[in-house]
């Protein structure tokens, strides 16, 4: 049974994963908090909390609320910086088996090249997801991701900038997804990440105030995977990079649905709040589907709920 695929095909150097699980920005931490509970070398892929040029303190608390079918957060970016992130973190995964890559975050395109030359040659390092998708920051993120001409801007200066893997993770807060999905892939991108949070919010009506110090965040969960799921099918049909499905995957019969709608990866995200070693249950569920389906290689699925 091959489980292996590959998120970087036009790239000098590739991105293989031994197999399509990965973690989601900003809710597995630099993957260290997370060795203790399960053996994270047998995941795909490893993408640590979104990186800034400067350290940020993040939004406000409170930063997160349960709702039903997931959760709002607000945490705002809040992260080492750059500088600490090279000296403290890459160490470490250098001497890792599974490759981890770095979303970054910035407020302006040069944000954004100085971010990826400073990652570029980095042991440790093994790609970059350029995060102009972020809803609960006030400059930047989504930004960025509003409208194919941004989107394009942000990813070309990026592409120029590393020859690490570039993967762009897409904001669904847009009506023109197919449009920023292939700009961004003539700009540059080797893959794409489908999708971020939706933005959203909640108010308590005893306080009568808004559950989170934001005000808003993004939402996440159960809740957004149908949404997340038809923006991969209806991507997929147009894209000529390969992408990552991203939203509300909590086992692997969610992560079968978006490799047949066209991913040939997925991340895990929410999931892991509610159970830490969700990212390890959804690639066993994964490798029980391929055995009793006796599928021989994953990408035998890639793109075939395509009508």
């Amino acid at each position: 049974m091959k489980l292996s695929v590959q998120l970087a095909p036009k790239n000098k150097t590739g991105l293989k994963l031994r197999n399509p699980v990965m973690t989601a920005s900003g809710t597995f931490g630099y993957g260290m908090e997370s060795e203790y509970l399960f053996d994270i070398q047998k995941l795909g892929a490893i993408v640590c909390k979104g990186t800034t040029l400067e350290p940020r303190e993040g939004n406000p608390q409170p930063r997160i609320a349960e709702i039903a079918g997931g959760m709002l957060n607000s945490i705002g970016l809040q992260n080492i910086g750059l500088d600490a992130l090279i000296k403290e973190k890459t160490p470490v995964w250098a001497k890792w088996e599974v490759p981890v890559i770095v979303n970054i975050a910035g407020k302006t395109v040069d944000d954004y090249v100085r971010l990826a030359s400073g990652l570029d040659g980095i042991p440790g390092v093994s790609g970059i997801e350029v995060n102009i998708s972020c809803p609960n920051v006030k400059a930047g993120g989504a930004e960025f991701g509003a409208d194919p001409v941004s989107s394009a801007k942000v990813t070309e200066a990026v592409r120029k900038a590393t020859s690490l893997p570039v993967i762009v993770k897409l904001t669904p807060n847009t009506a023109e997804i197919v449009s920023i999905a292939k700009a961004v892939a003539a700009a540059g991108a080797d893959a794409l990440c489908l999708i971020n949070t939706l933005k959203g919010m909640a108010i308590d009506i005893k306080t009568r105030k808004p559950l989170l110090g934001n005000g808003y965040g993004g939402l996440s969960g159960p809740a957004i995977k149908p949404v997340a799921l038809q923006m991969v099918y209806t991507v997929f049909r147009s894209a000529e990079i390969p992408i990552i499905g991203c939203g509300g995957i909590v086992n692997g019969n969610d992560a079968i649905e978006f490799i047949m709608a066209g991913a040939t990866a997925v991340q895990v995200g929410t999931a892991s709040f509610m159970n830490p070693r969700a990212p390890m249950d959804v690639l066993e569920g994964i490798e029980k589907f391929l055995q009793k389906e006796k599928i021989k290689d994953i990408r035998e699925l890639i793109g075939i709920a395509q009508c």
